[in-house]
């Protein structure tokens, strides 16, 4: 059965992080992602994940920072128990803009998990929705990141948003999936006040058919997100219920 974790920065917006690692472990969440900005007050955090019965098992790490001082990244995902590094995300004006750009960046990026990977921990790159577009001929980015040998923490949620299909992408490249971020869309015009995501399986997604797909991968790990909500504790409480139920 997939593990069911829940990426902390949904919940930036409510409160200090012993609140929220006390309301997820109340929805039934016992794995947790963690992001930059938590990382200052490593045992602090650490006594909080204890005392709430959450491991932190995936992290979100700057590129800047697993490039430049890995030995930091790796002694802060080992410092929380975790087994798995991604770096997510690429500011716009650092995004390469053609073929040769994006092979090039897949290549730094295999290079810049090369020592993460040496001591024992997944790797990989989280997506958004740029990566998706098409630099000719049906060639996306993240095509050039796979290609690379670089594993994928593929987010549904931004694929579909992408106007991609999740299940094709799935299929594509399923067994370079370590993990997937589970996330929702809402219908077209609602939930404009959270930027139009929704909690899982009270969105647009076909999850039954998603998940089924993710099995059929061997995707065991699942990360629920949402960018926005208005109500975090609504979220991760109908989120966990939902997935639980396709899992």
């Amino acid at each position: 059965m997939p593990t069911i974790s829940y990426q902390l920065y949904c919940s930036r917006n409510f409160g200090p992080i012993e609140k929220t690692l006390e309301m997820i472990a109340k929805a039934g969440f016992t794995e947790a992602e963690g992001y930059g900005g938590l990382y200052d007050d490593l045992p602090g955090l650490r006594s909080a994940l204890k005392a709430n019965g959450i491991a932190m098992t995936s992290g979100h790490f700057d590129i800047a920072m697993v490039e430049g001082d890995p030995g930091t990244a790796i002694a802060i995902a080992k410092t929380l128990g975790m087994s798995r590094v991604y770096i997510p995300y690429l500011q716009e004006p650092d995004r390469p803009t053609d073929e040769a750009g994006w092979r090039a960046f897949g290549a730094r990026l295999a290079a810049a998990g090369a020592p993460i990977i040496a001591e024992g921990l997944a790797f990989g790159w989280h997506n958004h929705d740029f990566e998706l577009v098409d630099l000719g001929g049906g060639l996306t980015p993240l095509d050039c990141i796979a290609e690379a040998g670089v594993s994928l923490q593929l987010d549904l949620g931004w694929v579909a948003r992408s106007g991609a299909d999740p299940l094709k992408w799935i299929t594509k490249y399923g067994a370079q999936i370590s993990a997937a971020h589970v996330k929702d869309i809402a219908p077209a015009g609602e939930a404009l006040d959270e930027d139009g995501w929704a909690d899982i399986g009270h969105g647009t997604l076909d999850w039954a058919a998603i998940t089924a797909a993710l099995k059929a991968a061997n995707v065991t790990h699942y990360v629920v997100e949402h960018d926005n909500p208005s109500d975090d504790t609504r979220f991760a409480t109908r989120s966990h219920i939902a997935l639980s139920s396709y899992s």
